[in-house]
């Protein structure tokens, strides 16, 4: 039997989430802060696969119901962010029905493309890993999607680390400049947010907001200024209050190259040291990117790929 989200499915979807993406376990909680309270969610787009009155698959399909800030509904767009099957009954054409549900939701809601699983604020993963869930992979490839790019998480240990003295010398110089690097003070959040939804994606913006209305402390959000005005900015801690978790982290395109992406890090990895934490990883970049290559240079190493799937909706 096939159904939308009712009462207590909760309990049974975590159950089989936590048996099948095993890679990725979640627990109760979780799931309540990341699906059934966002904004977004519909109970008509959480699909479940029912058998002896067990949840034996289950998929999340999401349309936007409130814009980001700054940004639209993104009506021609839907996402799965989750899909699922219990081992046990695979190859029972289980997979393609529930993606056929959720795909009918996502056309019924005027949405043309829909991606796995690219969704901000509440994705679970950036993408389909390939390597753990080669099956859920070619799943994707079968029901129609493709590939449209393979970001990356990375990870850095910090046992190891100390502030490296020629990055402390350029800071000094860049001081020298003009340029000031310090921790967020309470005049310079409206500044701090509105740079990062315009230089770069309104989730960053609300991921400062809402990690500090949660209980982020200022101090764990560092800015860059340039004669008082914010050039960049870097913070950890912000997604789901995991102190491990660096970024969002960006600095203005026009002040790139002059090393100030490089203090962000290293300001940013200094004070996570001196709390304690023990390494630094986050979900999202390219290896190919400016950032990305920041990164490597600077002890990070690739530790997980995904690739953003879309396809395409016809009536």
């Amino acid at each position: 039997m096939y159904r939308t989200f009712q009462n207590g499915d909760e309990i049974g979807i975590v159950e089989l989430w936590n048996d099948v993406l095993y890679h990725d376990p979640i627990n109760q909680i979780r799931f309540r802060k990341q699906v059934l309270l966002d904004a977004n969610f519909d109970p008509q787009g959480l699909f479940v696969a029912i058998r002896e009155e067990k949840i034996v698959g289950a998929i999340l399909a999401i349309t936007r119901k409130l814009p980001m800030q700054c940004g639209s509904l993104e009506s021609d767009t839907g996402w799965i962010t989750f899909f699922m099957v219990q081992p046990s009954v695979e190859r029972e054409g289980i997979g393609h029905e529930l993606m056929e549900r959720a795909s009918a939701y996502i056309r019924e809601q005027g949405a043309e493309k829909l991606f796995f699983s690219s969704y901000a604020p509440n994705y679970f993963l950036p993408g389909i890993d390939e390597e753990a869930y080669s099956s859920g992979f070619a799943f994707l490839q079968k029901e129609g999607f493709r590939r449209v790019y393979s970001p990356v998480a990375m990870h850095r240990t910090l046992l190891d680390y100390v502030y490296p003295e020629n990055v402390q010398a350029l800071k000094r110089v860049r001081q020298q400049e003009g340029y000031s690097f310090g921790h967020v003070q309470d005049g310079d959040f409206y500044e701090l947010i509105q740079f990062a939804n315009q230089q770069f994606n309104p989730d960053w913006g609300r991921a400062i907001r809402e990690g500090v209305l949660q209980g982020v402390d200022p101090s764990q959000v560092l800015v860059a200024k340039k004669h008082n005005q914010v050039v960049g900015f870097a913070l950890y801690g912000g997604y789901e209050g995991i102190r491990e978790r660096f970024g969002p982290f960006g600095v203005d395109e026009n002040e790139q190259g002059k090393g100030l992406g490089k203090i962000l890090l290293h300001e940013t990895l200094h004070m996570m040291k001196q709390q304690t934490i023990l390494g630094a990883w986050f979900l999202w970049t390219s290896e190919t990117s400016a950032a990305g290559h920041l990164y490597l240079k600077n002890g990070f190493q690739t530790y997980r790929t995904f690739h953003v799937m879309v396809k395409e909706l016809t009536n």
